[in-house]
């Protein structure tokens, strides 16, 4: 057995299962990161309106 055809072959199923595991993975609601950035947003003008002195 050559050596190198393991090693390419040992490659190609860690870029495989990788992907599948991607795949598989729970996907993150979207809803919750849009809550996220709408209350940093309001969070920042907060801060400068205070540092403005509204």
């Amino acid at each position: 057995m050559n050596k190198m055809s393991f090693i390419k072959g040992m490659g190609v199923g860690l870029a495989v299962g990788s992907m599948v595991g991607m795949v598989a993975a729970p996907k993150k609601q979207k809803s919750s990161t849009i809550g996220k950035a709408i209350r940093s947003v309001g969070d920042v003008v907060e801060n400068v309106a205070n540092t403005i002195g509204l």
